[in-house]
């Protein structure tokens, strides 16, 4: 696999989550994934504003203390970007080249979205609510500002926040502040960050970032996170191609696993390259929008092993052992395969 300059770039400017920092059920800020489209924008407080506006019976503008005075909630969330496993795809999809740690569970602290809705007046007729962000940038030979939507009906689901902190903290610049969305559940193209507006529109938003990005195919858009399971590498590294090794013996296996789609039932756990699996021992989940721990004891004996694991939702959906190829490298949440020489 050979990566281009434009895709070292974009490697240099975003950042991963190291796997070993899976043992924390909150992701210290530092060690959160962060995908940025395109450049932070400088916000000045003196002017900064949020417009709910469109199809409403009384716009609104509201500043960040008008937000902060309002009824608070925090949630823990996983937040995982869509691409997430692209760098494993073949043939070689040519974007941000994440391998499988794009990902962390924050506590974010804000106020929900509904009750804004409602106060504004948002039609009952609206089709899509359209979040615009004030990062600016070309993609696809566009120029556009990073712009979501949700489905009306989604845009009110009670968990759906407009967050001013992460872990007890005023958001910092690269996490979108003063303002971002947060949906749990959704992947992180959902997230809009450094928020300027919100509106109710009566048609579908055709914006680039919803009709041309985030597609697996020409009718199926990217929405919910499906399942995945991570393992924490046990051992240790070699500094460049961070092989493990490992001393023969009993060795415990923790990671954590997550979905979109319902709770995590179950995750299993093979040592044998997938030939075998055993039934991994559950931790209660964070919350209900955040992943959950798992354990997994290992009798760890001489030799090369393989190892794997693998998720299971409510819905039924279960992590396959290859990703599906789309031109995107969306959604690709084939099962975790360590290698590591015992001794």
């Amino acid at each position: 696999m050979g990566l281009t300059l434009d895709e070292l770039q974009l490697a240099a400017r975003n950042h991963a989550l190291p796997l070993e920092a899976l043992r924390h059920d909150i992701t210290p800020i530092g060690l959160h994934y962060l995908l940025i489209h395109f450049d932070i924008p400088h916000v000045d407080m003196r002017t900064w504003r949020l417009a709910i506006d469109g199809l409403v019976e009384t716009p609104l503008t509201l500043t960040l203390d008008d937000l902060k005075a309002r009824p608070a909630r925090t949630l823990a969330v996983t937040l995982e970007c869509a691409g997430n496993g692209r760098a494993f795809l073949e043939p070689h999809v040519v974007n941000q080249p994440w391998l499988l740690e794009a990902v962390g569970t924050a506590e974010w602290t804000g106020t929900p979205l509904a009750p804004l809705l409602a106060e504004a007046g948002a039609s009952s007729d609206a089709v899509d609510v359209v979040f615009t962000g004030l990062d600016r940038g070309v993609q696809g030979d566009v120029e556009h500002d990073y712009a979501r939507a949700l489905p009306l009906a989604d845009a009110l689901r009670d968990e759906v926040l407009l967050v001013y902190a992460i872990n007890g903290q005023p958001l910092p610049p690269q996490h979108g502040f003063p303002l971002r969305l947060v949906v749990p559940g959704w992947y992180g193209m959902t997230h809009v960050k450094w928020l300027r507006s919100i509106t109710v529109a009566d048609t579908p938003f055709d914006g680039w970032q919803q009709t041309v990005a985030y597609h697996l195919d020409e009718d199926t858009p990217v929405s919910r996170m499906l399942p995945r399971s991570l393992l924490v590498p046990p051992g240790i590294p070699d500094f460049l191609t961070r092989a493990r090794t490992l001393a023969a013996g009993p060795c415990m296996l923790e990671g954590r696993a997550w979905s979109g789609h319902g709770a995590i039932e179950h995750v299993e756990v093979s040592t044998d390259g997938g030939r075998t699996w055993g039934h991994a021992t559950l931790a209660e989940p964070v919350s209900e929008f955040a992943w959950r721990g798992w354990s997994f004891r290992w009798d760890a004996t001489p030799g090369e092993h393989v190892l794997s694991c693998r998720a299971t939702d409510a819905s039924g959906r279960t992590q396959p052992d290859e990703g599906a190829w789309n031109e995107g490298g969306y959604c690709n949440n084939a099962v975790q395969r360590v290698r590591v020489a015992v001794s």
